[in-house]
């Protein structure tokens, strides 16, 4: 599942509770620096999707012309260009690759700011880490699910990555946790 901007105070929060529940971490300044800081290397890594995400729709766009002459697939075509690109935006796109070299990048930052001490594996550390970002999003991809299925019902094609599909998705989702309980 595709991680949001909206998504990352809640999995850094849950990270930072994660480490300290393990018993194997010591914070030295707390759960909110520990969170601040998880946050800042998820903001990094969603803002680099979304720059590549912005020249992948500058593509498509500036080839509109030839998509509908070939009758190509715009989400399959934006989804090869997306590939092609990766790589030169820094961009992991398997999931569970990411999810683990981020989780590299937080215990990593953790440490180097010395906001946790730790007598125990780095990959034990690592995997509470990523742990709580996988869990957040199992938890999260059911709402997800929900909300594409709102979206396809829908008798007009909404493309993803376009600006309509993103003010759909993000109205729906909310709609979705407030139905489930899970709004503050």
């Amino acid at each position: 599942m595709k991680v949001s901007l909206s998504h990352i105070p809640h999995i850094s929060s849950r990270i930072a509770v994660d480490l300290n529940r393990s018993g194997l971490v010591t914070m030295t300044h707390g759960l909110d620096a520990t969170a601040k800081e998880a946050e800042k290397i998820l903001v990094k890594n969603i803002q680099k999707e979304l720059a590549l995400e912005e020249k992948v729709k500058a593509i498509v766009n500036a080839n509109e012309e030839q998509i509908d002459y070939y009758l190509a697939d715009e989400r399959q075509l934006f989804f090869m260009i997306k590939k092609k690109l990766a790589p030169d935006f820094g961009v992991i796109l398997s999931y569970e690759d990411r999810y683990s070299d981020i989780a590299h990048q937080i215990l990593d930052q953790l440490y180097e700011e010395d906001l946790i001490r730790y007598e125990t594996s780095e990959n034990r550390i690592k995997n509470i880490i990523y742990d709580a970002m996988t869990l957040f999003i199992a938890d999260a991809s059911e709402i997800d699910n929900a909300v594409y299925e709102k979206i396809k019902s829908y008798k007009r094609r909404i493309i993803p990555g376009t600006d309509e599909f993103e003010i759909m998705y993000e109205k729906f989702y909310k709609e979705e946790l407030a139905s489930r309980g899970m709004t503050s």
